[in-house]
């Protein structure tokens, strides 16, 4: 297992523009032609046409291009509603679960959002995109550093910490965050994680075994006591690391 400090960077791409990001949005990637219908599907349908109203959710999922965080030979199936392997027994969430969930967290510019499991770099760059300060944990150093180059290059490292370590261990040196978002299931709520976040603070992780039915959670943090209430079911893989995971 990879030591929880073994390796910490910054991403070191250069954001411009006004809030949420000084001077406009960074440079996005353009879709391929042939993936442009799927895309369009993907908002319409998969997300506006749920239950997805943030209208800075579904904008920031309009401006991240999915396609570039997903294999090559899996492109084509980049904006399918489906969850696609990465490798090492990761995935890359479905566009309604990452739609989902950070549209649960209500959001806003400038909040500090730690992240559980960076995989692919996705839900780090959607998170980036609508303004947040991101410190994102990866047990996996080669999937750290694909997802770095990819946020790197689509511009969106100056509001991006990437770490590889033990995710079930949070990110102390930089706690207290306003929001802790995890992609991977645990048998319950780390103690790390719900003594990093502030209080006030929404922390959102998938409860349950692997290849059980799994809650995806959101807890509240008040009078420094968490208080959750379960949103939905889903499957992730699992979080793994040295509290008790």
């Amino acid at each position: 297992m990879t030591d929880h400090s073994s390796r910490i960077f910054k991403s070191t791409g250069r954001v411009t523009g006004e809030t949420p990001f000084p001077g406009g949005r960074p440079a996005i990637a353009p879709v391929p032609g042939e993936l442009a219908g799927r895309r369009r599907r993907m908002l319409e349908i998969d997300l506006a046409g749920r239950d997805i109203s943030d209208p800075a959710v579904l904008a920031a999922l309009a401006a991240v291009p999915r396609h570039e965080f997903v294999p090559p030979p899996l492109r084509v199936h980049a904006y399918d509603d489906a969850p696609l392997p990465l490798g090492r027994g990761q995935t890359i969430s479905q566009p309604y679960l990452v739609a989902f969930m950070t549209q649960a967290l209500r959001l806003s510019p400038g909040m500090r959002v730690l992240e559980i499991g960076t995989g692919s770099g996705y839900q780090t760059a959607v998170l980036a995109e609508m303004g947040m300060e991101v410190f994102s944990v990866e047990r996996h150093e080669e999937l750290s550093l694909a997802a770095e180059a990819v946020i790197d290059r689509l511009g969106y490292g100056g509001r991006v910490t990437l770490r590889v370590g033990d995710g079930t261990l949070g990110w102390p040196e930089e706690a207290p965050f306003d929001r802790v978002l995890a992609a991977a299931a645990g048998p319950r709520i780390p103690a790390a994680l719900a003594g990093e976040l502030g209080e006030g603070g929404l922390l959102l992780m998938p409860v349950g075994g692997f290849r059980e039915v799994q809650s995806l959670e959101l807890a509240e943090k008040r009078g420094g006591v968490l208080t959750a209430a379960r949103l939905l079911e889903v499957s992730f893989v699992p979080l793994i690391g040295r509290d008790g995971f």
